[in-house]
């Protein structure tokens, strides 16, 4: 077995679909694909792709560290008491543990993601 994983970032697999809960929805019918690809045994970190359609959500992290690399789209993130902060395709960034915000979808997303619990 390898320790080298990659991500693909167009998997030909069929993802899980979900959508917000309730309690999550702010505005729009966002629709999610998810590719999960990888994890560690324990479940506490895990990798994959991940897909939403225009749409505005509370975004909290609880314990949860995530990196996120988008690949496609257009997304504004909106920290509590902060300024929204664009990112579109090509940029990254990370969610660290507590954070709470909007996460509103533009443009249809496609991110890859690493999660860490």
């Amino acid at each position: 077995m390898s320790l080298l994983k990659s991500i693909d970032p167009n998997p030909s697999f069929e993802p899980k679909h979900a959508t917000p809960a309730p309690d999550r929805l702010i505005a729009g019918a966002p629709a999610f694909k998810t590719w999960a690809q990888d994890s560690d045994k324990e479940g506490k970190v895990n990798t994959g792709v991940w897909e939403a359609t225009p749409g505005e959500t509370h975004s909290i992290k609880g314990e949860t560290f995530e990196f996120c690399h988008i690949l496609q789209g257009v997304v504004e993130l909106t920290e509590n008491g902060k300024e929204p902060v664009i990112y579109r395709a090509g940029d990254s960034f990370v969610m660290k543990p507590g954070y709470v915000g909007v996460w509103k979808t533009i443009e249809t997303v496609r991110k890859i993601y690493v999660t860490v619990t």
